[in-house]
């Protein structure tokens, strides 16, 4: 009985270490709530020491290039840029590639350059807000945050030809890069007025025929013969092509 007592008093008193493990173990610093990895040596990682949690995160994902699209931003050769325009096109018996007109995000300078289809881009992720389209004044178009009725100027140019588009309460989106506004975007779906075609003749031709017309925001673009002025249509932005009617 005394053999028994002995042997628990001396297991309280001089507990056993755990066994050793070859991964790394786990365990509290002096003073912290929450546990953290400690190498083998005693030493900590480089990461946990010293670099910013900004530094370490992935900020872009690789993508082919045949999935590059208009608007996308990628980094190439060092640099960042926006996808103003991209154009598939197929050579013969050669491999398809990807014409592409991109815009330097830090000084505005534009570039042509082609892709294959097959090749890895560096695609960077941006983050997207959405305001509410003011009025316009100058080279300047003024922008309100919705929810907190804050008011903000960007330059029309960042709209680029989609700044035609824009009119009083129009939900728009801009796209940010390290914090400040890089581009901006207006629905792929806007219905406009048509202010002036002229009329429709049935019977003229077999065949259907689209006609110009003018839109209230100045625009000409193509539609069916039967649209009249005074019909509200739902345009396309992307390649200013006529949808439906309103």
């Amino acid at each position: 009985m005394q053999t028994a007592r002995r042997r628990l008093l001396r297991a309280l008193l001089f507990p056993r270490p755990p066994p050793s493990s070859s991964s790394p173990i786990t365990t509290l610093a002096r003073g912290a709530s929450k546990p953290f990895n400690r190498a083998l040596d005693g030493s900590l990682p480089r990461a946990t020491l010293g670099a910013p949690w900004a530094a370490i995160q992935t900020r872009g994902a690789k993508v082919l290039g045949s999935d590059v699209r208009l608007g996308n931003v990628i980094q190439r050769k060092g640099r960042i840029y926006q996808v103003l325009k991209a154009q598939h096109t197929q050579h013969g018996r050669g491999g398809a590639t990807i014409q592409v007109e991109l815009r330097d995000v830090d000084n505005g300078n534009k570039v042509t350059e082609r892709f294959r289809t097959d090749e890895a881009i560096e695609r960077v992720f941006v983050e997207e807000k959405s305001f509410t389209y003011l009025y316009q004044e100058g080279d300047s178009i003024a922008l309100m945050e919705p929810s907190t009725f804050e008011q903000l100027e960007v330059p029309k140019e960042l709209f680029g030809k989609a700044a035609g588009y824009l009119k009083e309460d129009l939900t728009v989106t801009l796209q940010y890069y390290d914090g400040k506004p890089m581009s901006a975007s207006v629905p792929q779906r806007v219905t406009c007025t048509v202010v002036e075609a002229q009329p429709y003749t049935k019977g003229l031709t077999a065949a259907p025929q689209y006609k110009r017309v003018v839109l209230d925001n100045g625009l000409t673009v193509h539609v069916p013969p039967f649209v009249e002025a005074g019909d509200k249509i739902v345009i396309n932005t992307t390649d200013d092509s006529y949808m439906t009617r309103a």
